[in-house]
């Protein structure tokens, strides 16, 4: 169902791809939006291991609620901020791309508990998180991709 890889001797092992998706703070997530234009947004994520799975928030409403409505595919695009080898002009950068399907968290608990991983990702401390969450959790909607299929590489931009 899923192409293969063209440049396939430039692909990440496994490892290094969940490695960049632990690591890394954004990505890039990408719907099919409004009148069949592609919707993609910059959003921040948290990738757990265990279960591969990728996790969002967001508002409970507007375009990428109604996006994953309509079409529940996604791809989530994310890469690190390269290095740049001495002597050498360009970067090489690791790229991860997951396919898979996108669907709104409906348990509350396990939604609070993935939201406060989110937090602990970004947020200098544990309580901070806990006053940022005791204010604006209810607010939240959690989102869940749930990956089909992932591929990663690494390109030498030349």
């Amino acid at each position: 169902m899923f192409r293969p890889m063209r440049r396939f001797k430039q692909a990440l092992p496994e490892e290094e791809c969940q490695k960049v998706l632990e690591e890394e703070k954004r990505g890039t997530l990408a719907l099919a939006g409004d009148e069949g234009y592609p919707y993609a947004l910059p959003i921040n994520y948290y990738y757990h291991r265990e279960t591969g799975r990728i996790y969002f928030h967001g508002a409970g409403e507007g375009h990428k609620i109604d996006a994953i409505r309509r079409c529940d595919k996604v791809s989530f695009c994310v890469h690190d901020a390269g290095v740049k080898l001495p002597g050498d002009w360009a970067y090489t950068v690791r790229s991860v791309i997951v396919f898979g399907r996108l669907h709104v968290l409906e348990d509350p608990e396990r939604a609070m508990a993935l939201l406060r991983q989110i937090g602990l990702k970004y947020y200098p401390s544990a309580e901070e998180v806990d006053q940022v969450m005791a204010r604006a959790a209810s607010r939240v909607t959690m989102l869940e991709l749930v990956p089909e299929h992932i591929t990663g590489k690494r390109v030498h931009e030349k």
